[in-house]
C-alpha cells in the first residue's frame, strides 16, 4: 500500500510543502514540531550542543542540530576509516561486475548511480547507510581528501527504509541524488547523498547546485578536507552510499547488516 501511495503522491510538492514548514521561524509552530517530533522519535538532545528546544529558531535548525562528537579513542587516526554518517547499515560489501546490492535479490549499477567512470572501483568495496528521522542528519568526511567532482542528479523521492528497498527495484538510481567524488592519498572514494520522500534538500559545505536538482550537472572543485569534516547535511531522513577501490581500502569485518553506526566511529582502515 504504500508502495503505490508514494507513487499516486505528488513527491517533490509534498517534500517542499513540508520543507517550507519546517522552515518556518514561527514559535508556535516550530515549538509544536520539535516537540512532537522529538516525543514521537524519542529523541535524545544530551550530546546536542543545544539542548533547550526553546532555543532552535526552527524545525530545520533543531533537525540538523550540530552534536558533540566522540573522539576516537585510537592514538593513530590518518590509517582509519571513519562513518560518514549516524545510521543503520542497510547493505555492505564487495563491488561485483559494476554493482552494488540494493536489498536480498535486488542490485544496482553503480555507473546509473553515479553518472561517472566506475572502473578504479571494480572489485572494491561499498557501504550503505540508512538515517532514520531520529539520526544526526550532518555527513562526514571518511577519509582526508579532496572534494575534485559533484553530479548533481535529479530523480523521485521515494522512501528509503528497509521495506521501499526490497519493493522498488533500481530504487537508489531512481531518486534524487548527489554524488561527490573525492581523492586520497590512496585512491579515489565516492560520497553519494540520497535524497528521499519529505527530504525537504541536501545542503552541502560549499557552493554547486541547489537541491532540488532540476537537471543533471556536474561540477568540478578542489577543495581539500581532513577526516570526519562535516561536508553536507540532509533536512528529514536519507541514506549515504560510501564507495571505495580495492587493495588501499579495507572495511572493518564486524561490519554487517543492521548495524547501528555512530558518526565518526571506525568502519576501517587503509592498507
Amino acid at each position: 500500500m504504500f508502495k503505490i501511495l508514494q507513487k499516486i503522491i505528488p513527491q517533490h510538492f509534498t517534500s517542499r510543502l513540508v520543507g517550507r514548514i519546517a522552515s518556518s521561524k514561527n514559535y508556535v509552530v516550530k515549538t509544536l514540531l520539535i516537540h512532537l517530533f522529538k516525543t514521537f522519535y524519542k529523541v535524545s538532545l544530551a550530546n546536542a550542543k543545544i539542548q533547550r528546544v526553546e532555543d532552535y529558531n526552527s524545525f530545520n535548525e533543531f533537525f540538523t542540530r550540530e552534536i558533540t562528537i566522540e573522539s576516537i579513542k585510537d592514538k593513530q587516526t590518518s590509517g582509519l576509516i571513519f562513518s560518514p554518517a549516524e545510521g543503520m547499515i542497510s547493505q555492505i560489501g564487495e563491488i561485483r561486475d559494476e554493482k552494488l546490492i540494493q536489498a536480498k535479490g535486488h542490485s544496482y549499477s553503480l555507473a546509473e548511480l553515479s553518472g561517472l567512470d566506475i572502473e578504479p572501483y571494480a572489485g572494491g568495496s561499498f557501504i550503505t547507510i540508512y538515517l532514520s528521522p531520529s539520526n544526526y542528519h550532518r555527513v562526514h568526511l571518511p577519509i582526508s581528501a579532496t572534494l575534485k567532482k559533484t553530479v548533481s542528479i535529479p530523480g523521485a523521492l521515494y522512501s528509503v527504509n528497509t521495506a521501499t528497498e526490497r519493493s522498488i527495484p533500481n530504487l537508489f538510481c531512481k531518486n534524487e541524488r548527489l554524488v561527490c567524488q573525492f581523492e586520497s592519498e590512496r585512491g579515489p572514494i565516492l560520497v553519494i547523498l540520497v535524497g528521499a520522500l519529505i527530504v525537504a534538500s541536501i545542503e552541502m559545505d560549499w557552493e554547486g547546485p541547489a537541491s532540488p536538482y532540476l537537471t543533471q550537472e556536474v561540477t568540478n572543485y578542489s577543495l581539500h578536507y581532513t577526516d570526519r569534516s562535516e561536508i553536507g547535511k540532509f533536512l528529514l531522513g536519507s541514506t549515504v552510499i560510501c564507495c571505495f577501490p580495492p587493495n588501499h581500502f579495507s572495511l572493518d569485518q564486524s561490519l554487517s547488516v543492521g548495524k547501528t553506526l555512530k558518526v565518526c566511529s571506525r568502519i576501517g582502515s587503509l592498507t
